[in-house]
């Protein structure tokens, strides 16, 4: 019988956001709709730039409280800070608490959800498995009567990298990439018909009048890769490689040149190894110039 499997993530953490007005403080900030709330147990989301660049990426969870706003553990005292700025007359308190609660994960068949512990399916795609958020003081008791093997958290990465997900940091760069960059329009992190929000207008345009040339994708190389290592077409550097996992990675590459280069059957290398690029997002790129063009006649 197929067994649950947990991983503890020291690199998460929360922030939570209460109060009465919560729900609309949030909801005219963040690029996802509060209202997926209603019907799903988690939303994934940013927190932009007034320039469509992302300064936080996290997911939000309801809580009996309010939401709480799982990001990069080192990034809640800045996105706690953040969301201050934007409090106005707001009926919201802002905490972050570093410590407080210890983020996990689980997938495969069977999961993990330990009472006593706020568990969600991953929004950006269910194949990613749970995220949990547990009490500190209680994560030791929990775990240990949690019916799941214990895995490193390296596997939770292994895991990701197979399925396509970007992640702030690993991935792309917090204060220079555009959603659609960072594939959130792919992975259901951005809303496309909710009102407003910080950067709004800067994502609709990429989203209804650009080609998106540059994203994060899957590569695959001949050889094991290296995380940070420049992706080459010849002398050009295209991009930058990622999260790795042996062979596979992710890396944000300039795809206008990928096919440029596919089309003159340059290769693409990563140092000195040979990398393919995902079919699937290549075909996706194809697509969306040829529909541009077909808009522009």
């Amino acid at each position: 019988m197929p067994e649950a499997m947990l991983a503890l993530l020291p690199d998460r953490g929360v922030v939570s956001v209460t109060g009465p007005d919560a729900r609309d403080f949030l909801d005219n900030l963040i690029t996802n709709d509060m209202a997926l709330l209603d019907t799903q147990e988690a939303i994934h989301a940013g927190l932009l730039t007034p320039q469509g660049k992302i300064l936080f990426e996290f997911f939000v969870v309801k809580t009996p409280a309010g939401y709480l706003l799982e990001t990069g553990f080192e990034q809640t005292g800045a996105l706690a800070k953040r969301l201050s700025l934007y409090k106005l007359r707001a009926k919201v308190e802002i905490k972050d608490a570093p410590g407080e609660v210890i983020v996990a994960a689980s997938f495969g068949d069977v999961r993990a959800r330990p009472p006593g512990a706020i568990a969600f399916v991953d929004p950006r795609s269910g194949r990613l498995g749970d995220r949990i958020l547990i009490p500190a003081p209680a994560v030791g008791d929990v775990v240990a009567k949690t019916a799941a093997r214990r895995m490193p958290a390296d596997l939770v990465t292994t895991h990701r990298i197979a399925l396509g997900v970007p992640e702030a940091g690993p991935d792309y760069p917090i204060g220079d990439t555009f959603p659609h960059e960072a594939d959130f329009d792919l992975f259901h992190g951005v809303s496309f018909t909710k009102g407003c929000y910080v950067g709004q207008e800067v994502v609709a345009r990429m989203q209804n009048k650009t080609v998106v040339r540059k994203r994060v994708v899957p590569v695959t190389g001949a050889a094991p890769l290296a995380k940070g290592a420049a992706v080459t077409v010849g002398e050009a550097v295209i991009g930058t490689v990622g999260s790795v996992a042996g062979t596979r990675a992710l890396a944000m590459l300039r795809l206008d040149r990928v096919v440029e280069a596919l089309d003159k059957g340059q290769a693409i290398t990563a140092g000195d190894i040979a990398v393919t690029v995902a079919p699937d997002m290549i075909a996706r790129y194809r697509t969306s110039l040829a529909e541009r063009a077909a808009n522009t006649l």
